[in-house]
């Protein structure tokens, strides 16, 4: 090893393990890209651009697309994308921590740190115990899901592609990317039962969080889950219906998505599933170009909300949102501390959520901002985009298609920020320093 390259590695190491884990996510992005421009892997020519877009949508598990994912790469190139959505989707560190342990090989110290981080975990302690959930949930959600699928992929496309497809739209499923080989994604399959259950089930399990899934299945009892698994929880489950009944209600007469079905079940079906994807997986079983203006709103809204910490999703997460609403009644009852199901919310959680949510907005707004600049295109279109990309989440009222160069680059810079969170972007804001003074309190009005 030469001298330069020593001296990089001590640099590397010194940086905080949100950045270390930026910059393996990058590498990865890089290394999918340039996979998918091997001649095996596609059917037709694609620029870079083309293959950078598609493995950073498919490493931040976003779903995005500027190719036929189906017909533009071959079977090779399509096991590329869902190698690389389980690798956004499961966690390079987590990964790398399976694979050792798979060896009999210790995780140090500073392997347990990053692990913490790609985790968005407070403490080191009980990660091994985490991970072993992880693989239990990921193998037993994806093979379940992937066997109940090829009921309905393997009658119309055979044995092989049929299983295929069911593999392939498993692993999108669980962890929430919303890639199809399908050139209308879902939309055939609108009112297919097995396709309506076994998919949202997935992304549903996938974007709750790990940390949940754990207290689920070691500790019996609402009264022994953790806090952090009790607001998740709650939050979904008041999420969910509103997102579904209102997604009904707005979309019950419009010719272009529920409108063109003659029954109620069938609406409902549809609704059901459209209402539920849209926080995270973005999977469509209609045409998201048709929505009406008001549940387009409704939807960007649900997108930056987003899934669970330490899940699939993206978002700034449903506990984050929780607890800003938590905080904002306390404001208004005037009461100094937070607290919900018998647990009090210290002062830094409130300003760690305040510190997400300011620097999610941002990043939103930047975004929004820089694609009306250098694009002509309806306001609306370039919001859902932009707010699809940093929720991770893939749906688009038909834009993607219509970026530039300068555009694309945008978007990837979106849903990169948005996977490996914007408080890794904090870092190269902010700095700790101990305070040498202290400053008498002045008088600030506000609002």
């Amino acid at each position: 090893m030469t001298f330069s390259s020593v001296r990089f590695l001590k640099i590397f190491g010194r940086l905080p393990p949100p950045l270390i884990l930026a910059a393996l996510y990058a590498g990865l992005i890089v290394i999918g890209a340039v996979l998918l421009m091997l001649p095996v892997a596609r059917t037709v020519p694609i620029a870079w651009s083309d293959a950078i877009f598609t493995s950073a949508s498919a490493v931040t598990v976003t779903g995005l697309v500027v190719i036929d994912t189906g017909a533009d790469l071959t079977v090779f190139g399509q096991a590329v994308v869902a190698f690389l959505i389980q690798m956004g989707g499961l966690g390079l560190m987590t990964f790398a921590v399976l694979i050792l342990g798979a060896l009999g090989m210790q995780v140090g110290i500073t392997g347990k740190t990053f692990l913490r981080d790609d985790l968005n975990q407070s403490s080191v302690s009980q990660l091994s115990q985490l991970v072993l959930t992880i693989l239990k949930v990921v193998v037993i959600c994806e093979v379940v899901g992937a066997a109940l699928l090829a009921f309905v992929f393997v009658p119309e496309y055979g044995i092989a592609q049929g299983l295929w497809e069911a593999v392939f739209h498993s692993i999108s499923a669980f962890n929430n990317a919303g890639f199809s080989t399908f050139p209308n994604g879902l939309v055939p399959y609108a009112t297919d039962v097995i396709v309506n259950i076994v998919i949202p089930a997935l992304f549903i399990i996938g974007g709750i969080g790990y940390v949940v899934l754990h207290d689920v299945f070691t500790r019996k009892g609402w009264r022994a889950w953790s806090l952090h698994s009790k607001i998740m929880l709650v939050g979904t489950a008041v999420l969910i219906p509103w997102s579904v009944a209102t997604f009904a209600v707005l979309e019950w007469t419009n010719p272009g998505t529920l409108g063109q079905f003659d029954s109620a079940a069938a609406k409902l079906t549809v609704s059901w599933f459209q209402g539920v994807t849209t926080r995270t997986a973005g999977f469509n079983t209609t045409d998201i170009g048709a929505l009406h203006d008001s549940t387009s709103m409704m939807f960007i809204s649900l997108m930056l909300i987003g899934g669970g910490p330490a899940s699939t999703a993206g978002g700034i997460k449903v506990t984050t949102f929780v607890v800003m609403i938590i905080a904002t009644v306390a404001f208004f009852r005037r009461q100094k501390q937070l607290h919900a199901f018998g647990r009090s919310i210290g002062l830094e959680q409130v300003l760690k959520v305040m510190a997400l949510t300011a620097i999610s907005l941002v990043l939103v707004f930047v975004g929004v901002f820089l694609l009306t600049a250098s694009h002509d295109g309806h306001f609306l279109d370039i919001s859902f985009e932009v707010a699809s990309a940093f929720g991770t989440v893939g749906l688009s009222r038909g834009y993607t298609a219509e970026l530039n160069d300068f555009g694309r680059s945008v978007i990837v810079a979106i849903m990169f920020l948005g996977r490996v969170g914007p408080l890794t972007l904090g870092f190269f804001l902010a700095t700790r320093a101990v305070p040498r003074v202290r400053y008498p309190e002045g008088k600030l009005y506000l609002g």
